[in-house]
């Protein structure tokens, strides 16, 4: 019988440098996923100069390594007006490129696969960076290059069809797995050494003007006086824009009982989510929200903003939805599940079995298909 060759992928995986960010922990669990079927041989890339050596040792086991001498700047340039350099120009024998942030290289005959995350550019470039508003010619560039568009949710694929000129047979819909929770032994150390024996409502995010944080703080000041004995801890390390949370919490007067922790360990993180009261996401936009997936993995109920994808990744049957901008009814979710210990372990019991559900397994070989689908195109 023939052997079928096994695809060559060449996976982007410049996420996985510096910050282990959202789009970092999709890049790694996809990639180690990928690894693991047979079919595919999977070797990884980054879109780096200075940084790019540091890769081979953050590469899942048996993933690949390209050493390619790539940099950033001067690339995104040219690919935001040309469709040179193609990526054959690195290497020859590539079946397909998977650019998993929002850039894919051009290429003269491997298929393209191009992951957009959300469309936050679009929808709310006040909220972004100035790095980031260029997202959107891009991707428009690869789709119009032949590029098969992933996304980690229907919302996302919805939003992709209607803002860019594209084939909806080529807009993709996958959801994510859950990232891997460190399973270490629980700190003691100061990120998380003060709050052992205090119950806490968490938030936990990068801080920037998208995850909304500081209308968790104010909603959190507003019940602060029903539930003395409760702190509220964010997590998390600053993006831009992060000085509007230090000073609405410098405004409140429950600041004394709010505390901020900065970019936290993997096994910190774990101790967080498994340990507070509740998980609070009050977001006002995403295209996926790993971190509600995480706490519910771990039986911790959760109150949620249903803005973006979250209404579709998340279940009104084991979390509390608001409408994200939604004050009272946020302090209203928290109050509910810091009182209600019943209502809190039923929702925490179900949390783990929807979570459950998303697997990177799945993610890996649904990703497989459409490799094949970009092969052929």
């Amino acid at each position: 019988m023939e052997v079928q060759p096994r695809l060559k992928i060449a996976y982007e995986a410049t996420a996985l440098l510096g910050y282990r960010t959202g789009v970092g922990e999709f890049c790694y669990a996809a990639l180690g996923a990928l690894a693991r079927i047979s079919s595919l041989e999977m070797k990884a890339f980054a879109i780096s100069f200075r940084n790019r050596h540091n890769l081979k040792n953050e590469l899942p086991a048996g993933v690949g390594f390209n050493d390619w001498i790539m940099p950033a700047r001067p690339l995104h340039a040219m690919w935001a007006r040309s469709d040179f350099p193609p990526l054959e120009l690195w290497n020859r024998r590539v079946d397909v490129v998977h650019g998993t942030n929002f850039i894919v290289p051009p290429t003269r005959s491997a298929g393209r696969v191009v992951t957009v995350h959300d469309l936050t550019t679009l929808r709310y470039p006040e909220l972004c960076d100035s790095a980031t508003l260029d997202y959107p010619k891009m991707v428009q560039r690869a789709i119009n290059g032949g590029a098969f568009v992933h996304t980690p949710s229907a919302f996302v694929a919805r939003e992709v069809i209607d803002n860019f000129q594209v084939d909806p047979l080529k807009v993709v819909a996958i959801h994510h797995g859950i990232p891997q929770l460190d399973p270490g032994s629980d700190p003691t150390g100061t990120e998380v050494g003060p709050l052992k024996g205090k119950r806490f409502v968490l938030a936990l995010g990068t801080i920037e003007p998208r995850k909304d944080f500081p209308l968790l703080v104010r909603a959190f000041d507003e019940i602060s006086g029903n539930i003395p004995e409760v702190v509220l801890v964010i997590a998390g390390r600053d993006g831009w824009g992060s000085q509007s949370l230090n000073i609405e919490i410098s405004r409140v007067k429950s600041r004394s009982r709010i505390f901020r922790l900065g970019y936290v360990t993997p096994a910190s993180r774990r101790w967080l989510l498994k340990n507070a009261a509740l998980f609070v996401y009050p977001s006002i936009y995403e295209g996926f929200g790993f971190p509600p997936l995480e706490a519910m993995s771990l039986g911790t109920p959760v109150v949620s903003t249903n803005s973006g994808a979250l209404a579709e990744i998340l279940s009104k049957e084991c979390a509390i939805l608001v409408d994200s901008g939604d004050l009272n009814a946020l302090a209203s979710g928290i109050q509910t599940l810091v009182s209600d210990e019943v209502e809190a372990e039923r929702l925490g019991n179900a949390g783990i079995e929807y979570a459950g559900r998303f697997s990177w397994e799945r993610c890996a070989y649904e990703l497989a298909s459409l490799y094949q689908l970009a092969s052929n195109n």
